[in-house]
Order: structure tokens, then C-alpha cells, then sequence
């Protein structure tokens, strides 16, 4: 620190002496100690931004699932759909029914695979022969257009999918944000058909053949075995992988069902009350 130092205050009578005295004879003297200016050495920091979680498509799922089930209501009797995004929702009704904030549902499965499941969990079952009238369906769909209209059946039960949800009051599909398209057949994926196994070829050939115009590549299902994937009710799938959308989704619809041979196709159309959407930005419903 710097200190300041006076000479002595000069006497009354010197005072008249003052202005003709040296200005230097009056001086303050700054002592300033030597400092130092060597710079410290600079450190530098490094921040890591923390970035958000990046949710799966099984968390996307699940968001979608848990909104659905909010739908249900003790006492209802519920068809229960068939697939991975379908699998999440009959887990949930497991936990419910478990703590008790459900209680008295009756579930409807639409697969084998559902069926296990539901069991595992506790959850009653019966089928639609003894419950022919469903409260609320809910179950995943491969895609949906802005219509509501959808594809399903990739996980192979879209014949008791379409019987068990045509049978609903209200059917909720739920779905992450990637099964969204323009037009059905849009994700150039499969769009399944049932077919019996008798002449299996025979309706693969028609197929597509009746769908040339839009560039259809018809192949029939094999399971990891390499042995054709056989359905629940002892059926063969043939897959159809559209290069173009479907134009006309009823016009299709009945075409193919006029096939003899064909059991049931994968588009359900106009069968959705509501569809609920997982995506990055949260969980959208869209109803009619």
C-alpha cells in the first residue's frame, strides 16, 4: 500500500517567506512499495451442458400406452390388442388392478401372445362369444394416416384385432410419432393379408397383380425358421409392400376381400375413435 510522509509545517514566521520559497521545499513524498505485474496464470474451465434425455421408441410407447389407459373404468370390459406398443398397456392394467384402482374389468384378448400376458398379470379374460359387447378396445396400429384410417397387423393378429375392435364402443389405437403417413401403404412396410393355406400361391399372384398400378412386391410371411409364419387360426400371411400409397383404402379393402382365399386384410378403416401419438414434444390425441 502506498503511504504518504510530510516534511514539518514551516513556522508562523517563515509564513511571510512562504511565496518566495523553492515550491520543491514543500514537497509530498509518495512512497509507493515495488509491485509486482507478473501475470497469474490463466485456468480455464470446462462446462459440460447436461442435454435433455433422449427417449426410445419404447419410452415413446409407453407415454402413449399410460395416456390410454386413462380411458378405462372399473367395470368395463376391454379389448385387449396385440403387439409391442399393445403389450405396454395390458401392464399397466396389470399394475392397476394390482393396487386396486381398477377392479371388476373383463379383457377380451386378440392373440395368444395377449392371452398369456393378460394370465400372467391376473387380469379376468373371457372371449366374444360370452361378452359379444366391448366398452373400449385399445391397441397399436403400423400406421396411421390424417383420416384416422390404419394399417395394422405386422404382429400377425389383425384377424382378431379387426373382430374384437369392431365389436368396441370406442376403439383407442395408440402409436409413437414414426407410424404417422400421408397415405396408407406410405411407409413402404408390409401390409399384411390373411389367407388360408390351400393355393397359398395362387392368391399371393392375385394380389399383386391387383395392385400393379401402385408397384406392389407380394411375399408371403416366414418365421425365423424360414417356414411360413402361421397365424392363430392356422393361416398363412402374405405381406404386401406398397411403393406408392394406396389411392383408395375402401376400393382396396373390398377388392382384396373379394378374394376368395382371403380371410381378412390389415386396413381398418374407420374404426378409431381416437388415436394417441408419443412424440419427442409429448403425447398428442387426435380423435373424430
Amino acid at each position: 500500500m502506498a503511504s504518504l510522509s510530510f516534511l514539518p509545517t514551516p513556522s508562523s514566521s517563515s509564513l511571510s517567506s512562504l511565496h518566495n520559497t523553492n515550491p520543491s521545499s514543500s514537497r509530498i513524498f509518495l512512497r509507493t512499495p515495488s509491485l509486482n505485474f507478473r501475470a497469474a496464470p490463466t485456468k480455464f474451465f470446462s462446462i459440460k451442458a447436461q442435454s435433455a434425455p433422449v427417449l426410445t421408441q419404447d419410452d415413446l410407447k409407453k407415454l402413449a400406452a399410460d395416456k390410454a389407459v386413462e380411458y378405462v373404468k372399473s367395470g368395463m370390459v376391454l379389448g385387449l390388442g396385440t403387439g409391442s406398443t399393445a403389450a405396454f398397456v395390458v401392464a399397466k392394467l396389470g399394475e392397476l388392478l394390482k393396487t386396486g384402482e381398477l377392479t371388476n374389468i373383463v379383457g377380451v384378448p386378440t392373440s395368444k401372445r395377449t392371452e398369456e400376458q393378460a394370465r400372467s398379470l391376473n387380469i379376468p379374460l373371457s372371449i366374444l362369444d360370452d361378452h359379444p359387447h366391448i366398452d373400449l378396445a385399445i391397441d397399436g396400429a403400423d400406421e396411421v394416416d390424417p383420416l384416422l384410417n390404419l394399417v395394422k397387423g405386422r404382429g400377425g393378429a389383425l384377424l382378431r384385432e379387426k373382430m374384437v375392435e369392431a365389436a368396441s364402443d370406442e376403439f383407442v389405437v395408440v402409436a409413437d410419432e414414426t407410424k404417422l403417413v400421408d397415405g396408407l401403404g406410405g411407409s413402404k412396410l408390409a401390409m399384411p393379408v390373411e389367407v388360408v393355406q390351400f393355393c397359398w400361391k395362387y392368391n399371393l399372384v392375385r394380389l399383386q397383380e391387383l395392385f400393379k398400378d401402385e408397384g406392389v412386391e407380394a411375399k408371403l410371411r416366414v418365421g425365423e425358421d424360414g417356414k411360413p409364419y402361421v397365424t392363430d387360426n392356422f393361416n398363412y400371411i402374405v405381406d404386401l409392400y406398397f411403393e406408392n400409397p394406396i389411392k383408395d383404402g375402401y376400393a382396396a379393402g373390398k377388392e382384396i376381400s373379394g378374394l376368395e382365399g382371403v380371410v381378412e386384410h390389415g386396413l381398418f378403416l374407420d374404426m378409431a375413435t381416437a388415436v394417441i401419438i408419443a412424440g419427442k414434444t409429448g403425447v398428442e390425441v387426435k380423435s373424430k
